[in-house]
C-alpha cells in the first residue's frame, strides 16, 4: 500500500475545497486551481483534511494514489502559500532584464533570447543576473524554469550559463600546456 497515498492532506485555513465525481477544485488566496483524478481514485473531505483512497489491492492503481495525493497537496500548498524558483545566470556579459511578461536573455548568442512568460508564472530579475519565478501552479512553475534554464544550460569548464538557485555544477579540468604540446 502507497505511504504517501495513505496520509491525508491537511486543508489550511483559508482554503476551500470543491470534489464533484473525479474533479477536484482548490481555493484559496493566491488563486484557484482545478484537477481530474482518474477514475479508480476516490477523494472526500473529512474532519478538515482531504482523504485519497482506491487501489489496496491492485499495485498500478496504488501507485496512481499515492501521485494523485501529491498532486493534490501541491495544489493546496500552491494556493495557499505558492511556489518560487530562482535561477541564477553566471558568465561574463551574461544578463538578464524583464518586462512585463516578457525575459529578454543575453547569454552569449549573438541576438537577445527573447522568452515569453506563460499568463500563470510571473518572474522579475534581481541584480540582472537572476531570475525569481513564481506561481501556484508547482507543474508549471517547473516547467517554464526548466525551458528558461534549456536556453543556456551550465557548462562543466567556467560553469558559464543558467542554473538553479543551490545547483552544483561538476567543474571539469581543461587542457594543461604539457598535453596540449605532445
Amino acid at each position: 500500500m502507497s505511504r504517501i497515498g495513505k496520509m491525508p492532506i491537511e486543508i489550511p485555513a483559508g482554503v476551500k475545497i470543491e470534489i464533484s465525481g473525479q474533479d477536484i477544485s482548490v481555493t484559496g488566496k493566491k488563486g484557484s486551481l482545478s484537477r481530474t483524478v482518474r477514475p479508480e481514485i476516490g477523494l472526500k473531505v473529512e474532519d478538515n483534511q482531504i482523504l485519497v483512497s482506491g487501489g489496496e489491492n491492485d499495485k498500478k492503481v496504488n501507485a496512481f494514489r499515492g501521485l494523485t495525493r501529491s498532486l493534490i497537496a501541491n495544489m493546496v500548498i500552491g494556493v495557499s502559500e505558492g511556489f518560487k524558483k530562482v535561477l541564477v545566470i553566471e558568465g561574463v556579459g551574461y544578463r538578464a532584464s524583464a518586462s512585463g511578461k516578457k525575459l529578454t536573455l543575453n547569454v552569449g548568442y549573438s541576438n537577445p533570447v527573447e522568452f515569453n512568460l506563460p499568463e500563470n508564472v510571473s518572474g522579475n530579475v534581481d541584480n540582472n543576473t537572476t531570475i525569481v519565478l513564481e506561481s501556484i501552479d508547482k507543474e508549471a512553475l517547473g516547467l517554464t524554469a526548466a525551458q528558461i534554464r534549456a536556453i543556456r544550460k551550465p557548462e562543466p569548464y567556467k560553469g558559464k550559463g543558467i542554473r538553479y538557485e543551490g545547483e552544483y555544477i561538476q567543474r571539469k579540468a581543461g587542457k594543461t600546456g604539457a598535453a596540449a604540446a605532445v
